[in-house]
């Protein structure tokens, strides 16, 4: 596939099918897709975490509410260490935020690939979910996901808009 063609299919779908679970491969070959993302000084300050079993969902979806995500079978969860990150001397920028955000995107884009459905979900309760992964001091969660399978193709979707090339392109 196009590499342009994968980012327009690429959509937030809110409506998954508790039934059909990812096979293990399959979310292996997006857990890769996020292990091979570049980090600053290549620290990777990341861990991927697939939950799937009932007791741990139950757990995870109690930090997002919203009605279409209690269903979905799988919830990728990525988070990191500040402490592992690069700090930029100049200003005491710590890269972590952009460094998930990298690793982030690679699986969602590898998911879309391999016709799994995501929503990139930042929204959750963070004091919550850091209880319920019982994360240390220093560690956090910067997106969860869905992974999973439609209900219905095209069910749970919105209209994908854009600004148009013009409006945020400039050339100098």
């Amino acid at each position: 596939m196009d590499f342009i063609e994968l980012v327009k299919r690429r959509k937030s779908v809110r409506s998954y099918d508790p039934a059909k679970k990812v096979p293990g491969e399959v979310l292996e070959r997006i857990l890769e897709a996020g292990r091979l993302a570049p980090s600053a000084t290549n620290s990777q300050p990341w861990e991927f975490l697939i939950v799937s079993s009932d007791d741990m969902l139950g757990k995870i979806r109690s930090c997002y509410k919203a009605s279409w995500f209690q269903s979905a079978p799988h919830v990728l969860v990525v988070k990191g260490s500040r402490s592992t990150a690069w700090v930029r001397s100049a200003d005491g920028y710590n890269a972590l935020e952009t460094d998930l955000t990298i690793a982030m995107d690679h699986m969602i884009l590898a998911a879309t690939f391999e016709g799994v459905s995501t929503c990139w979900i930042a929204a959750f309760d963070p004091e919550r979910l850091s209880a319920v992964l019982n994360l240390a001091e220093d560690e956090e969660v910067f997106a969860i996901t869905p992974l999973g399978y439609p209900e219905k193709e095209g069910e749970g979707t919105r209209p994908k808009t854009r600004k148009s090339f013009e409006q945020v392109v400039t050339y100098l």
